[in-house]
Parts: C-alpha cells; structure tokens; sequence
C-alpha cells in the first residue's frame, strides 16, 4: 500500500470506504483516536450536504504516531447555514477545528498561494513531489 521508501501513497486520489479507511490507517491508539474526530467532522458534513472529503497529511502515510490529519470537503450541496461554524472557523491556524477533531478541514477551495484547489494541493509535498490521498465519498449522514 505505501511506498517502501516515503512511505506515502502510491500518486493519485484513493477512494476507500470508511470501513476501509479505518481498517488500512487505524493501527495505533493514537490513529484511532483522530478517526473518532474525524469521524465527528464527517457526519457534521454529511448532515450538511457533503458527499465527499479528500484525506490527506501524515495520517495517511506509514507514520505510526501522526501528529493530525488534514482533510478537505466538496463545497458542492453544502448547506453553509446548516453546517456547524467550526467547519468554517479557519483563524489560527484552524485551532477550534484542531481541538475538536484532531485535525484540519478545509472547504475545497482554490489554495491562494499555488491556485490549486485543496484536492489537487493536498497532491503535491513542499518540495513537488506527488503523492496519494484518500478519497471518501459520504452520503446518509456517514462515510460510506
């Protein structure tokens, strides 16, 4: 599954199940714990109108102990005035976002510095390197 030498994601958008997600990432405690707030943000955008997220960040790498996640919504379908405002609370460093669900979660927006939107962002390390994410589709509330 990962690259034996970065250990990230073969290049390209993975689509996988939340069963899969949880099986293929939750190894550790500390793993499991960040799926459980991910798994909060997802069913708040689910309820919302979401229908999909693109996971990204060292939780979806061989890294035992990541620090976070980092994601990004399909802003299509969303119904902005039913989705909790911390989903949109990106100031400082998206804290309110960090101390809820572990990790951060950006609408799928164009990024200002590189005028990629997130999805396409999240694809590329600092240094231009390609890599993998994660891709779940969401529907009745839940990842799917």
């Amino acid at each position: 599954m990962f690259d034996p030498d970065s250990g990230r994601l073969p290049t390209g958008e993975h689509v996988a199940s939340w069963d899969e997600v949880v099986e293929r990432f939750g190894w550790t405690e500390r793993r499991r714990r960040l799926l459980d707030g991910l798994a909060e943000a997802i069913e708040l955008l689910a309820e919302a109108g979401c229908r999909q997220i693109w996971l990204n960040g060292s939780f979806v790498t061989a890294k035992d102990e990541p620090g976070d996640f980092d994601a990004c919504w399909d802003t299509d379908h969303v119904d902005l005035d039913a989705l909790d405002s911390v989903l949109l609370d990106l100031s400082n460093h998206r804290a309110a976002q960090k101390e809820r669900f572990g990790g951060e979660l950006f609408p799928n927006v164009i990024e200002t510095l590189s005028g990629l939107s997130f999805s396409e962002f999240f694809q590329n390390e600092r240094d231009t390197t390609r890599k993998g994410i994660v891709v779940i589709h969401l529907s009745n509330g839940n990842a799917s």
